[in-house]
């Protein structure tokens, strides 16, 4: 029996061919369509024979649920395919394609026609969810997914074409662990319907392709969402059509987003542009300088705009309603958005209206006698979320000290808490936040962040940090708010956030290697809420067979 040489490409995830009957003869490394009944690839084919795979399935995050059965599992072998019974239109069609590549170039049927040794894909959803491609999950419901291997065959089930590309997820580490599914059926579903990672592209260039390679890194680790922080005091690093001055010398291109887009839209993951205002924006500033905010004695706040200025709400909108459409995502609902809000220098003064009077005196003109500047600090991020949601965006979200403790103007009630600190100025509990009826985003800088530079007495997060000690209930240092309130509807995921505040520290590649385990330490805290079962070693070994730096 000869080695399929098509397994020569998937060497780096540990993947070999053995005890498969009928295995001689080569394949080629692309996947091929079955579409004709009385195609080679179509007609009956021996049941393949091989040695059973054993034990549950290895992958990360670990599968909720398996019940084994009697049998010899499902191993990859020479005449297996990948079928879809709803044909080439179906929404699964771009995930049977990427599973057979995946699979090391299986072929490919369109039709109701499953044998031994194949792999099927099938809907069991009913309605619009189950008929759009790649459109983002309205719960986790809709990514579920089933698996069941018996009698040599795979099928994979599951309401939306989202859960269906998690279980081609779990079938591919599934393979690279063990060669292959061990019989029975596998029931899995996330906890946490946002999973994610954030990165600073504003103080650190990034490139198109380290960004790509951390979205399909994402992918194997079932984490959906990616949120880009690409412009700050340092940078803005992404090009502009309304206003080109600002953008800095090393930066994406507008076709190079999206293409990052399409890609994580394809991997099942959405995109989140995050412009910070009213601070943090030094770069428009470097163009703008009549825009900087100044006390009332000529000192300047570096990367604080003066939002008593008109033309400061102008530029951000205008940027706003531009970058709105480049991350627009085709064929499902507006994108998501951050709105920032964090660390506005006017507010962590004593005294806001005294240090600053121009403020004061817009606050009251706009919203009355009683008006403050935390007034106008809030006014001024609702007045950008008006903005977003004309430009179609859904779901928009600041960080939690964007949340003034104002009294005449509250901040937009639906609004997300992104949050990260307690250590600010006036610094409210995250249990407040939820006892208000907000959803809270956990980015916790205890052990979600890494800081290039390890500035301000951050240090580096591990994953063996992550794995045992953190949940997303652990909003804020080490303390998790109470179970009542920290349920999936409350606190719907995290982000783990990169941030390059010494930017020289590590290079991309350094940044790569460091934040690969905490990825995987996350992906399997946000899955399963339950004590994960393996120890940390044995973690840290799994995600180095299933999990592959990219």
């Amino acid at each position: 029996m000869r080695k399929l040489t098509a397994w020569v490409a998937l060497a780096a995830s540990a993947l070999t061919i053995t005890g498969c009957s009928g295995d001689s003869g080569q394949r080629g490394s692309g996947s091929q369509d079955s579409k004709s009944p009385t195609s080679a690839a179509s007609s009956a084919a021996p049941t393949p024979r091989w040695a059973a795979v054993k034990g549950t399935p290895r992958t990360i995050p670990a599968v909720r649920s398996f019940k084994a059965d009697d049998g010899t599992g499902w191993r990859v072998s020479k005449n297996a395919r990948v079928v879809v019974p709803d044909g080439q239109d179906s929404p699964l069609a771009d995930e049977a394609r990427r599973l057979a590549a995946d699979l090391g170039g299986l072929k490919l049927s369109w039709q109701d026609d499953a044998r031994p040794g194949d792999v099927e894909l099938t809907l069991s959803g009913k309605g619009k969810a189950a008929k759009e491609n790649n459109a983002a999950p309205a719960s986790t419901a809709d990514e579920a997914y089933t698996i069941t291997a018996r009698d040599t065959r795979l099928t994979l089930t599951a309401p939306t074409d989202t859960g269906v590309f998690n279980a081609t997820r779990t079938v591919v580490q599934s393979v690279r662990a063990a060669k292959g599914v061990p019989e029975g059926t596998i029931e899995d579903r996330p906890d946490r319907a946002q999973r994610g990672l954030l990165v600073d592209t504003a103080r650190k260039h990034f490139s198109a392709e380290w960004l790509e390679a951390r979205i399909r890194e994402m992918a194997d680790l079932k984490l959906n969402q990616l949120q880009l922080h690409f412009s700050d005091d340092q940078a803005f690093r992404i090009e502009s059509s309304s206003h080109p001055e600002i953008v800095s010398a090393d930066h994406l291109t507008k076709a190079q987003v999206r293409h990052l887009v399409k890609l994580a839209r394809e991997l099942h993951i959405t995109v989140i542009p995050e412009i910070d205002s009213p601070g943090h924006l030094g770069a428009v500033i470097d163009k703008h300088p009549s825009l900087q905010l100044r006390s009332a004695a000529g000192v300047s706040q570096r990367g604080a705009v003066d939002i008593s200025q008109p033309k400061a709400a102008q530029i951000v909108d205008d940027l706003l309603r531009e970058y709105a459409k480049l991350f627009a995502e085709e064929g499902v609902p507006g994108p998501r958005w951050h709105l920032g809000g964090d660390e506005y220098r006017a507010l962590t003064v004593q005294s806001p209206g005294t240090t600053y009077p121009q403020l004061a005196r817009a606050a009251t003109k706009k919203y009355g006698s009683g008006a403050t500047v935390s007034d106008l600090t809030t006014g001024w991020l609702n007045d950008r979320e008006k903005t977003l949601r004309k430009a179609g965006v859904k779901h928009v979200e600041a960080w939690n000290d964007g949340f003034h403790d104002s009294k005449v103007v509250t901040p937009a009630k639906d609004r997300t808490v992104a949050y990260w600190t307690g250590k600010e100025i006036g610094a409210r509990e995250p249990v407040t936040y939820l006892q208000e009826g907000r959803t809270v985003v956990n980015l916790n800088d205890e052990y979600l962040y890494y800081v290039l530079g390890q500035p301000n007495d951050f240090t580096y997060p591990t994953g063996e940090r992550i794995y045992k000690e953190w949940t997303p209930a652990v909003l804020r240092g080490s303390k998790a708010v109470p179970d009542a309130l920290a349920g999936p509807d409350r606190i719907p995921g995290a982000r783990f956030g990169v941030w390059c505040d010494l930017a020289g520290s590590q290079t991309t590649e350094q940044v790569a290697r460091g934040i690969r385990l905490p990825l995987a330490a996350l992906s399997q805290k946000v899955w399963d809420p339950r004590q994960p079962q393996l120890s940390w070693t044995d973690f840290k070994a799994r995600a180095a067979t299933v999990a592959p730096a990219r």
